[in-house]
């Protein structure tokens, strides 16, 4: 199966009260779309390197291995997605043009992040590193263009109370769906 769709799901799901969201919108305020940009390839090169390393640590995992994997994974973003996102930095004494600070500020914010881990567990399980990369870069497009919409005020705005027991229900039950699958226990 293309890793494509999986992974714009599980970027958009795991990425809706996640701090990138947030920082983008934080950044947006104060130096406009080009932090916006600079973090959405700040991002995507981040997708990118999470892709390559699970194409590249694909060939030695059994298929239920992998499947294990990104049962983990989801399991992992849906807990954490239960905790209300907070920014320690937000990077006011950064003196770098807004387009940098965007790029490194959200580059650096994401990498290892869950929807990081999502794409590593996801093209393992189905060795397509574009197509996943490209998933849920769209998906993080999206977020981004949102939360630099609407700026800091307005995200903060929304009604995360309600929305984070949602999207960490819908990524509990897939991961738990895709684990027990794993496990041959379904």
């Amino acid at each position: 199966m293309d890793p494509l769709l999986p992974a714009l799901v599980a970027v958009l799901l795991a990425g809706v009260g996640d701090r990138p969201a947030l920082l983008s919108a934080i950044l947006a305020d104060r130096h406009g779309s080009s932090a916006t940009l600079g973090g959405i390839v700040g991002q995507a090169t981040g997708f990118a390197l999470a892709a390559t390393g699970g194409t590249l640590v694909a060939p030695y995992l059994t298929p239920n291995a992998r499947s294990l994997l990104l049962a983990l994974a989801l399991l992992s973003a849906g807990g954490s997605a239960l905790f209300a996102a907070r920014i320690k930095d937000r990077l006011d004494h950064w003196r770098l043009p807004g387009w940098l600070t965007g790029f490194l500020g959200l580059g650096i914010l994401a990498l290892g992040d869950r929807g990081q881990f999502l794409v590593f567990a996801l093209v393992a399980r189905t060795p397509d590193p574009v197509a996943g990369t490209i998933g849920a870069t769209l998906a993080m497009i999206a977020l981004s263009a949102a939360a630099a919409t609407l700026g800091e005020r307005g995200w903060q705005s929304l009604p995360f109370r309600l929305l984070r027991p949602v999207t960490a229900g819908l990524l509990l039950l897939g991961g738990a769906v895709v684990g027990l699958g794993a496990l041959r226990l379904l």
